[in-house]
């Protein structure tokens, strides 16, 4: 079984900073491109960073030149570092990743972390 461990979420004022992190875990064979999405009440969830596997790395408009995404290949965790938070980056985050076990290779997804930006 594959799991994805998200943490790191919580309450912050706007133009603070929060880290986040997800590991994946599990009889993992190769993981491909990590993401992190998130979901405000009332909205699709949306991509807001992914990053391949060779480091190439794609941010939504909203996220670019405030978030950075990185990953340890070695621990197999991705991050997602948030900086100059808005009140409209208030959403539950989620990790995704594509990953490869022993027979099979599909996206998996945390369960989520709440972010909270208090204006």
């Amino acid at each position: 079984q594959v799991q994805l461990v998200e943490s790191g979420g919580g309450l912050v004022q706007a133009g603070g900073s929060l880290r986040l992190s997800c590991a994946a875990s599990g009889n993992i064979i190769r993981i491909n491109a990590m993401a992190w999405y998130r979901q405000a009440p009332g909205k699709q969830r949306e991509l807001v960073a992914i990053m391949a596997t060779g480091g190439i790395t794609n941010y939504a408009d909203s996220a670019k030149g405030r978030f950075t995404i990185s990953r340890d290949n070695a621990k197999n965790t991705v991050y997602l570092q948030m900086s100059s938070l808005k009140p409209e980056d208030t959403a539950v985050y989620y990790c995704n990743a594509n990953i490869i076990v022993p027979g099979s290779g599909r996206d998996y997804w945390g369960r989520g972390t709440q972010v909270t930006v208090s204006s």
